[in-house]
C-alpha cells in the first residue's frame, strides 16, 4: 500500500520539528551551565542530542517517509533517483515549517526565564565571524558546511543502498550527525541541514538571518556533490 504525499509531508513536518526542537534545544537550555542549575551538556552532550534526534526518527518516520528531514539529503535524493520533484518540493516546505514551528515553541519556552533576551545568533543559530563560537571566518564556515554535508549524505547513500545494512541505517546515520557536530560546533555551529538553519534565523533575526544564505548554499552544494560522487560509484559498482 502506497504512503499518501499527505501523510509523508506530516511525518517530515514532525521530524524535523523533533530534530530542531531537541537538539537546538540542547545546546540553548541544556548546553550552558548557570547559577544553581544542572552542568551543561557541553559540545559532547549537544552533539549526542541532534544525533540522537536524527536516529530516533529514522525509525520513527522511516517507514512513512524516508525520514529526510533536512533539505539537504532531499536534494540529494533527487538527484540520484529516489524521489520525485513533486515530492521533494513538498518534503522541503513540510520540513522548513516543522523547522520553524520547533523554533517558535523553544523560543516560547525560553520567555519563560526571568531575564530572558533574544540577544545575537538565539535560539541555537548558525554563524560565523566575530562574536559567534571560535570567530572562524566565512570561508572556513562554507568550507565546513560543504565536506561535512558531503559525507553526510554519502553515509545515507551507502546505507540505505542494496549493498548497504539497512536495518542499521538509523544508527549509523544519527552516529553519522554526532561525529559531524562535533567537528563543526565550534565552527558554525553545525548545520548540514538547511532547515535546522532556517527555523532559529527567522526568530532571532539580525546576524543569524543575514547568515543564513551561507548554511543554504553550503549544504546544498554539499548534497549535490555527494550525490554525483555516489551515482559514479555505484555505477562502476553495477558494471562490475
Amino acid at each position: 500500500m502506497e504512503t499518501k504525499l499527505s501523510q509523508k509531508f506530516v511525518a517530515e513536518l514532525i521530524g524535523t520539528f523533533a530534530l530542531v526542537l531537541f537538539g537546538c534545544g540542547a545546546a540553548v537550555i541544556a548546553g550552558k551551565t548557570t547559577a544553581g542549575a544542572l552542568s551543561g551538556l557541553g559540545l559532547l552532550g549537544i552533539a549526542f542530542a541532534f544525533g540522537l534526534a536524527q536516529l530516533i526518527m529514522c525509525y520513527a518516520i522511516g517507514g512513512i517517509s524516508g525520514s529526510h528531514i533536512n533539505p539537504a539529503v532531499t536534494i540529494g535524493m533527487l538527484i540520484v533517483g529516489k524521489i520525485k520533484i513533486g515530492d521533494a518540493i513538498a518534503y522541503i516546505i513540510a520540513q522548513l515549517i516543522g523547522a520553524a514551528l520547533a523554533a517558535f515553541v523553544l523560543m516560547a519556552i525560553l520567555r519563560g526565564l526571568p531575564d530572558f533576551q533574544m540577544g545575537e545568533w538565539a535560539l541555537g543559530s548558525n554563524g560565523w565571524g566575530p562574536g559567534y563560537q571560535n570567530g572562524y571566518s566565512m570561508g572556513s564556515a562554507f568550507l565546513a558546511e560543504t565536506v561535512m554535508t558531503f559525507l553526510f549524505l554519502f553515509v545515507i547513500f551507502g546505507v540505505t543502498s542494496k549493498r548497504g545494512y539497512s536495518s542499521m541505517a538509523g544508527i549509523a546515520i544519527g552516529l553519522a550527525l554526532t561525529a559531524i557536530h562535533l567537528f563543526t560546533i565550534p565552527i558554525t555551529g553545525t548545520s548540514v541541514n538547511p532547515a535546522r538553519s532556517f527555523g532559529p534565523a527567522i526568530f532571532a533575526g539580525g546576524i543569524a538571518l543575514s547568515q543564513l544564505w551561507l548554511f543554504f548554499a553550503a549544504p546544498i552544494l554539499g548534497a549535490i556533490i555527494s550525490a554525483l560522487v555516489w551515482r559514479a560509484l555505484d555505477k562502476k559498482n553495477v558494471a562490475a
